[in-house]
């Protein structure tokens, strides 16, 4: 490549840079409401959790209270259960710990376990010195009918303004997307497990 056309080539991507740049910067200066963020994670891909995790670890480092309640997830403890209860005893940590719906297949059961664990969810919500809450796997809990929808909206909803509440799982109805900020899709493009692949230790649990 010439010197000539490398240098053209530098000048138009700069140029291109300086206009995101511009874009970037004008949308920065147009956000000036300071609140809380409410952050529904969906979709059938994998990460939704550890994209809540990751916010996690954001917030602590910056010195933020926390609070994480997990919906259906099996009694086998997690890395990041073990990881927070190990080293981050500031967070506070709930985990309903029936196992999935498809392996207890007790209806009854299970939303007296959801109900339980709401209970701890909610004084978190509540709480104006929590300055993130992370509900996963909270979509489940709307989807099969175990807690009134109307309340976790409302809980939502009337949070202390400076709170931030992340909800993960599939689905998440138009009446949850809707009262939330921000909505993020995980996509299924490809999974390990339809390959014959085992779940990994540290990576998918």
């Amino acid at each position: 490549m010439s010197e000539d056309k490398e240098q053209r080539r530098e000048a138009k991507h700069k140029a291109s840079m300086q206009k995101q740049k511009a874009k970037v910067d004008a949308r920065i200066e147009e956000a000036s409401t300071e609140r809380g963020v409410a952050v529904l994670v969906t979709g059938n891909g994998k990460g939704k959790s550890s994209s809540a995790f990751g916010m996690v670890l954001r917030a602590l480092g910056y010195g933020q209270k926390v609070g994480v309640v997990q919906f259906i997830k099996g009694e086998q403890l997690s890395g990041e259960e073990i990881f927070l209860r190990d080293h981050l005893p500031q967070v506070d940590f709930y985990q309903m710990g029936t196992g999935f719906t498809w392996n207890t297949q007790d209806r009854s059961g299970d939303i007296a376990a959801a109900r339980a664990t709401w209970e701890k969810a909610l004084p978190m919500l509540q709480d104006p010195s929590y300055d993130l809450v992370v509900l996963d796997e909270l979509t489940y809990m709307i989807a099969y009918d175990y807690l009134p929808e109307q309340d976790i909206i409302d809980a939502i909803a009337n949070r202390p303004v400076e709170q931030s509440v992340v909800i993960t799982g599939r689905g998440g109805g138009s009446a949850l997307q809707e009262v939330v900020d921000t909505v993020s899709e995980v996509k299924d493009v490809k999974h390990a497990f339809r390959a014959g692949i085992k779940a990994r230790r540290g990576v998918d649990f």
